[in-house]
């Protein structure tokens, strides 16, 4: 998901897609630990995926402060 996607989304959208980022990544964790992941790229871009979330969000939050 890019940047530019992320921003069109609102606070609620973007809380709702952090949700099941984490249950995803919980999952890709689960099935390393077990040796059963086979894409390992995806953990890293799940975790940048749900950073760049964040960021977003907390631009909006420092936007709306000031």
């Amino acid at each position: 998901m890019l940047a530019k996607e992320i921003r069109q989304k609102s606070n609620e959208e973007l809380l709702k897609d952090i949700e099941t980022l984490k249950e995803e990544l919980f999952n890709l964790r689960f099935q390393q630990a077990t040796g059963q992941l086979e894409n390992t790229a995806r953990m890293k871009t799940v975790k940048k995926t749900i950073a760049r979330i964040k960021t977003v969000i907390t631009e909006r939050e420092l936007g709306n402060k000031e």
